[in-house]
């Protein structure tokens, strides 16, 4: 075949010939960058041409910026773009192949397998030694590939055959392999703020691309397509589009100019989006949130976390191990209840089971955010574990060895045994640890709540078992 007939042209939205591969799978899409139908949805149309229409993202696009210099074909390394839905990974690599007038290729990993990814990078190859023409190859939700599937890559990315640009929801250092990790930048994407989501409700309601002014969106509409947006452009969009769509569609001639008003979008969109992964690093954030905010005794940051794994359909068996664990670890004996209802909200959670479990499960988390904390218990557990694993053992003194077994009289074990309940106080001097431990002290109470009687009784428990000495 002439190296002609390898591929044919087809037009490019910078204005640069942009090509298709003939024989090219249909797991991939090559130049998604072409002229956009009008009746794409809203969040398409809307999507920045320019690297001045993209909205947030400063901290990765401002002067000298890594993604800056990348979009204007600077730094020619591969990156993973990691980051919540609805924060511009695809409109970002979609720019990287148009201002550099490279060649794009979409891949998505819901699809796509070893062979597909083969196919590309070998297209890819060919188009650089016969056109001179370099690939950007977008794969969408990279964590979904396989390893086998990432391996595919490393050696076109090392040797460059295609300038990878991945895009993934779940962080990249548990789901993307190592090799592949250390040939790429990694690029976090933060949520949109408030201000952003405003200024691209605003843009997509004026410009020509999008509504044109055909409805009006008064300011406490916008406000609240902000909110159930949480930081999504997308949504934002999408949500905006339906309100319109249902105002235009029950508004009258006479009325003039359609309003979305709050009731609208109300009606029309009912439950916000729920920033929560199960399987990725957002349900570890969000669960380490919620822990620390009850052991800051945050009780409403800790409702608040609450909240978002309930919605976002956590397991309530889970929450409640973690509050278990949470009752002992921070909390132990300054509110020797906490444990108890946190054992409570767990067999809440099997008897009964969602949703109304989540007040056993409110209950308890309101517990233990509003009691003293003290962190005594797990200081004292892991010294002991501590001085155990450094061979810190000794052996068991005489007389408190079994002695209730035939021969243990003639190896002195249980001798000079010394019972407790025959001392007026119930307390008296015996040695109890091993040699080598005799006058550690593990366990130091706090001041906190219950924990205050304990810390003014133990030290008169050691000075009396052990004889006024350590």
């Amino acid at each position: 075949m002439h190296q002609d007939e390898l591929f044919t042209v087809t037009p490019h939205a910078s204005g640069q010939p942009a090509t298709t591969s003939s024989a090219q799978s249909s797991s991939a899409q090559s130049s998604p960058v072409e002229a956009i139908p009008p009746n794409a949805p809203l969040a398409v149309r809307m999507r920045p041409r320019s690297l001045d229409e993209v909205v947030g993202q400063r901290h990765l696009l401002g002067d000298g910026a890594p993604l800056r210099r990348l979009v204007e074909g600077a730094t020619p390394a591969s990156v993973l773009l990691y980051g919540p839905p609805g924060t511009g990974k695809t409109t970002l690599a979609n720019l990287v192949s148009t201002a550099t007038g490279r060649r794009f290729v979409a891949l998505s990993a819901l699809s796509a397998g070893v062979k597909e990814v083969r196919g590309v990078i070998e297209e890819a190859r060919r188009r650089r030694t016969y056109a001179a023409e370099d690939t950007v190859l977008f794969i969408d939700e990279v964590h979904r590939f396989s390893k086998t599937q990432q391996d595919a890559l490393l050696g076109a990315v090392e040797d460059r055959t295609v300038l990878l640009v991945a895009a993934t929801t779940e962080n990249p250092s548990f789901s993307v392999v190592a090799p592949l990790l250390s040939r790429s930048l990694v690029l976090q994407l933060r949520p949109l703020t408030d201000d952003d989501i405003t200024a691209l409700v605003r843009r997509a309601v004026a410009d020509e691309r999008g509504l044109a002014g055909s409805v009006e969106v008064p300011d406490d509409a916008v406000a609240h397509l902000v909110r159930l947006a949480a930081g999504d452009a997308r949504r934002a969009l999408t949500a905006l589009e339906a309100a319109a769509e249902a105002a235009t569609a029950t508004a009258t001639d006479t009325e003039g100019t359609p309003v979305v008003g709050l009731s609208t979008v109300e009606s029309t969109v009912d439950k916000a989006a729920v920033r929560y992964d199960r399987d990725g690093d957002q349900h570890y954030d969000i669960v380490s949130a919620f822990i620390k905010s009850i052991r800051g005794s945050d009780v409403d940051a800790a409702l608040h976390y609450l909240a978002r794994m309930v919605e976002a359909g956590e397991d309530p068996r889970f929450i409640a191990r973690r509050l278990i664990v949470h009752a002992s670890e921070d909390i132990g004996l300054a509110d020797p209840t906490a444990l108890q209802a946190a054992v409570a909200a767990a067999s809440a959670v099997q008897l009964v089971g969602m949703p109304e479990a989540r007040l056993a499960l409110a209950q308890a988390t309101v517990h233990l955010a509003t009691a003293p904390k003290s962190n005594a218990v797990i200081a004292a557990i892991d010294a002991a574990l501590a001085d155990v694993r450094s061979g810190g053992v000794g052996t068991v003194p005489p007389h408190l060895r079994d002695g209730h077994y035939a021969g243990a009289n003639a190896l002195g074990n249980a001798k000079g045994y010394r019972y407790p309940h025959n001392a007026p106080e119930g307390v008296l001097a015996q040695q109890y640890p091993p040699d080598e431990l005799v006058g550690r002290d593990y366990y130091r109470p706090s001041k906190h709540g219950m924990e205050r009687t304990l810390y003014e009784r133990v030290p008169k428990l050691r000075r009396t078992i052990r004889g006024g000495g350590r």
